[in-house]
């Protein structure tokens, strides 16, 4: 609505032009009280400034590796990867299990002070993290030790993303 002009969108127009994913994300993305100016462009948008598209992506992307690990004729033993990543020294790694590890408090948070944005900012920091840790290190390399501890780690990020997004009911793609 823009009061200027005098123009309105209702919800209906809004969710046929971004989609109900992109839509219920950003609603949920203030807290009740905040003044919510909604882009357009950006929710449309399918780049890293969308925080519901990144979010997705990473989930799509995780996805996407265990279809080329499949494909690639290799398996994945969660143990050993479970095993190495707690001995781990990789700066990257240790960030994103940290970041993992706060998932319960954060939407402890959210559920207790019914305020979802905590989980959409949670949501959004991870997947942006994991983008970073993604891109700079290789996860489906010959050394199965690193391998392995990387696609575990990849996965539990996949299902804390999945969780969070069933959470405030938008989709978690596998492809995108």
């Amino acid at each position: 609505m823009s009061t200027r002009s005098g123009s309105f969108v209702t919800l209906r127009q809004l969710r046929e032009e971004v989609g109900n994913d992109a839509a219920r994300f950003f609603y949920v993305t203030r807290k009740a009280e905040q003044h919510m100016d909604f882009d357009l462009d950006l929710a449309k948008s399918q780049s890293k400034d969308n925080p519901v598209y990144c979010i997705q992506y990473a989930h799509a992307r995780i996805a996407s590796m265990l279809r080329n690990l499949k494909d690639m004729g290799l398996e994945l033993d969660t143990t050993q990867g479970l095993t190495t990543l707690s001995k781990s020294e990789h700066e990257g790694e240790i960030d994103l299990a940290k970041r993992l590890g706060n998932y319960p408090e954060q939407l402890s948070n959210a559920a207790t002070n019914l305020e979802p944005h905590i989980l959409t900012h949670y949501l959004r920091d991870l997947a942006s993290e994991f983008h970073t840790y993604y891109n700079a290190n290789k996860v489906l390399v010959d050394d199965v030790e690193i391998r392995n501890t990387r696609i575990t780690l990849s996965l539990a990020v996949k299902q804390v993303i999945k969780n969070g997004l069933e959470l405030l009911g938008v989709n978690a793609p596998e492809e995108m």
